[in-house]
């Protein structure tokens, strides 16, 4: 196992909600979830950083010497190094230094599991190594890898700037066409009718949970960061029959670098074009309004506004006091209080969900060819169907249908409408 040693860094210039101690026990998080052993966490504040070494000189011998005493293998800071920096650090220090950059990257490295997922990580990891080279095809001694083996330094990579952006070129293009094709899936959807609600959050606050326990999936959840990579769709029947397409995403981190964002944006393009999305947040964390506005952050730099939230904030088992949970739904508009683990709070959960669709669905009396009897298979999957008579003129169906899905089938010259189409569904009390 890796011996690490953690630098926390917390700059009086920084103007941030998160103190020394709350960076500290996140760096904490992120190396336990690669696997390695946390020797010591050293904290330091300072005015600002330095351009040489990022703190002073005197600390970067102090942290020499405690690698030294402890056999630490690789030194972690809580804040992104430039090129030189790392450099400097690693020459003094003597040994592998890396940044919360290089940590991040090799979690997703670990969990990516799908070509685009694996695509995304690849270009994040060369747009963070780009800058970094020096020369002409020499990469800063240890630069990749982050902590174990999953990034490209352990690959040998001894390229150079022209190669380096000719296979970013190519996987930004590689990634374009993967984005046109969710962008046409996305479009069929619409056609069929089928509201998109998007689940974010930060990570590890149950998203994967929630969406295993609305449909059933057997998607893997684990208490570690990062599970989710690739967004999962599934289908979801919201309790007035109407059907709903629920897409998990990966899970945000603060202050995430924006070329982090970049590469990952064909996979967060669903929650650009969702109708609706579902912050979970984890209500049991310490630092829960952190952990609020850093995904609100995300969102923001994504340009997403003006769309429907709900705040669903998960984990409640896991607080005693009630008072508090309360105290703290009051702070959040549009919220409800749930545990996904133990389905506590989920019919309240898809009332809010249901409420903010409610004049979608169409109440109507149709009279069908036999001819037309598949399309009762679309009624079912889309729509809920109250009762079917099998006539000689034809089938009659009352039906309850998403708006579009109406006005396609009674725009069609062979289906009568019996009775003029309302819209019934009213939002839940």
């Amino acid at each position: 196992m890796e011996r690490t040693l953690l630098v926390t860094i917390k700059f009086h210039s920084e103007k941030s909600p998160w103190k020394l101690e709350d960076s500290g026990e996140e760096l904490e998080e992120l190396v336990s979830a690669c696997g390695a052993e946390i020797i010591d966490n050293i904290s330091c504040v300072r005015e600002r950083p330095t351009a040489n070494f990022f703190i002073g000189k005197g600390k970067v011998e102090e942290i020499a010497m405690l690698c030294a005493q402890e056999e630490i293998d690789t030194v972690v800071f809580s804040h992104d190094l430039s090129g030189t920096q790392q450099r400097n650090l690693e020459d003094i220090i003597g040994k592998k230094t890396i940044d919360r950059t290089q940590l991040i990257l090799d979690i997703f490295s670990r969990h990516a599991r799908s070509p685009e997922g694996k695509m995304q990580v690849e270009l994040a990891q060369l747009q963070y190594l780009l800058p970094r080279l020096i020369g002409a095809g020499v990469i800063l001694s240890r630069t990749g890898g982050g902590i174990g083996t999953s990034g490209p330094g352990e690959q040998k990579l001894e390229v150079d700037r022209r190669r380096i952006r000719k296979r970013l070129d190519k996987l930004k293009n590689d990634i374009r066409h993967l984005s046109l094709h969710r962008k046409t899936t996305r479009k069929r959807r619409k056609d069929n009718s089928m509201p998109v609600v998007a689940l974010v959050g930060y990570t590890n606050a149950g998203k994967s949970t929630l969406i295993n326990t609305l449909t059933g999936a057997l998607q893997v959840v684990s208490n570690s960061l990062f599970t989710t990579l690739d967004p999962l769709y599934k289908s979801l029947q919201l309790p007035n029959g109407e059907n709903i397409v629920i897409s998990d995403t990966v899970g945000f981190l603060h202050n995430l670098p924006h070329h982090l964002i970049e590469a990952f944006k064909a996979t967060l393009e669903e929650v650009i074009e969702a109708d609706l999305i579902i912050h979970v947040l984890d209500v049991s964390h310490p630092r829960v309004y952190q952990h609020n506005q850093a995904v609100m952050d995300v969102l923001k730099e994504m340009e997403i506004k003006d769309k429907p939230l709900i705040i669903a904030l998960n984990k409640i088992d896991l607080v005693d006091d009630l008072s508090w949970l309360e105290h703290t739904k009051n702070d959040f508009s549009s919220s409800v209080l749930i545990s996904a683990k133990f389905r506590k709070n989920l019919d309240l959960l898809l009332n809010l969900i249901q409420n903010n669709f409610s004049g979608r669905m169409v109440s109507c009396d149709l009279l069908l060819p036999h001819s037309r009897m598949g399309m009762i298979d679309l009624f079912y999957r889309e729509g809920r169907v109250e009762k079917i008579d099998y006539l000689q003129e034809g089938i009659r169906v009352e039906v309850s249908l998403p708006r579009p899905l109406y006005d396609k089938v009674v725009g069609s010259s062979d289906i009568k409408e019996l009775k003029k189409g309302n819209r019934t569904t009213k939002p839940l009390p």
